[in-house]
Formats: C-alpha cells, sequence, structure tokens
C-alpha cells in the first residue's frame, strides 16, 4: 500500500497491484476495440457460394505427381430454393452469367475443343445462352464483370449449341461438373433445377 503524495488526494492509499491490473485491462480493451469493429463490418458467408470444377474432376485433391490440369471452372452456386429455375428466375434466349454473383471463369491450360470449337489456352468468361431444347455455349474475353450486365458480344472467342437435357430429379445448386468419357474425351456437365446440358469436351 503506497500513500499518495497528491495534493489533490492527500490521504488517499493506492494498491499497487490492482492499479496495475486495471491500467493493464485498459490497455487490452482498448487495443482489441479496433479488432472488434473490423470483425463487425465484415461480410458473412455468400448465399450462392462460390465452388471450382476441374477437369480431370478433383483434380486439386486427388492429384498425382506429374499430373496436369485441362480445364478449371469458377464459378458461384445458386440454390433453387422452390423456385422454377430456367425458363422463369433464369429466362431463355437471355445471355446468363452460368451461375450467380460474378460472372463465371474457365481457365484453359491447353488447346481443348469445347463442343465444335477450338479453344486456346487462356482465361476467359464462361456465359450461356439457355433454350427450352438447346443452349448456346460463349466464351469472352472479358474478365471481372459481376453478372452479365457488361457482357459485350464483340468480346467473344467461342459459339457452341448443344441439347438441352431433361432430369427425373431436380438439382438444388447449380452444378458444373466434368466426366471423362474416354481416351480424350469428357462432357461438362451443367445441372440446375431438372435441366442437364452436356458440353462435349476433347484435348
Amino acid at each position: 500500500m503506497v500513500k499518495s503524495s497528491n495534493a489533490i488526494f492527500p490521504n488517499q492509499t493506492f494498491n499497487l497491484p490492482s492499479l496495475m491490473k486495471n491500467l493493464l485491462l485498459l490497455f487490452l480493451v482498448s487495443a482489441l476495440l479496433p479488432l472488434t469493429t473490423v470483425a463487425q463490418s465484415l461480410r458473412g458467408l455468400d448465399k450462392s457460394p462460390l465452388d471450382i470444377a476441374y477437369f480431370p474432376d478433383n483434380f486439386a485433391h486427388d492429384r498425382k505427381d506429374g499430373e496436369k490440369a485441362i480445364v478449371k471452372v469458377t464459378y458461384s452456386r445458386p440454390a433453387k430454393n422452390g423456385r422454377e429455375v430456367f425458363g422463369q428466375l433464369v429466362p431463355y434466349e437471355k445471355v446468363w452469367r452460368t451461375g450467380a454473383n460474378e460472372a463465371t471463369e474457365i481457365k484453359v491450360y491447353q488447346t481443348i475443343t469445347l463442343g465444335d470449337k477450338k479453344l486456346k489456352p487462356g482465361t476467359y468468361s464462361l456465359f450461356t445462352l439457355p433454350g427450352e431444347t438447346e443452349w448456346e455455349i460463349i466464351v469472352n474475353k472479358d474478365l471481372d464483370y459481376w453478372g452479365a450486365y457488361s457482357y459485350e458480344p464483340t468480346r467473344d472467342v467461342l459459339r457452341t449449341k448443344v441439347p438441352a437435357g431433361k432430369s427425373d430429379q431436380a438439382v438444388e445448386n447449380f452444378t458444373i461438373q466434368f466426366k471423362l468419357l474416354g481416351t480424350g474425351k469428357a462432357v461438362m456437365i451443367l445441372a440446375w433445377d431438372k435441366t442437364i446440358v452436356e458440353v462435349p469436351v476433347s484435348f
């Protein structure tokens, strides 16, 4: 215990260990306040989470020494949530971002044939033009745009048409997945609700 020599508190006695504890607590609270403010301002989980589809399928997880990826698609996965998707939520005959949020990106590591057209290595945006029985697959040079609002057809590098099929069972979240068919041949599957589109890929 220490008696104060301060003229303001002439008879005040201070407990130094307690005072040090209080000062330390005050310092810690002051230091943590900015972190709390930052944490409160961070965005939460996206309603349409980002995902990646590789060819070969699940490449990064299953990769073996010496193997190389051929295609990588980065896209967001909106949910059906009881809605009728194609023809309603996603209109027919209107360019679609092929997912949600920013436009879907397709990275090609070597020259491939997508549908019936050659596509050179590079990173592109992947748009689609859904139809009731046929979809047009669009590969575009522009990157990092939200949705298809800034889509510019003069920047297209590839357009190819493929049939649209139907499934008995609805797919809840929009899904892109690759399936190997045989040596040098695969399909890129686009599935949502009861619509399934298979885009031929050869390499």
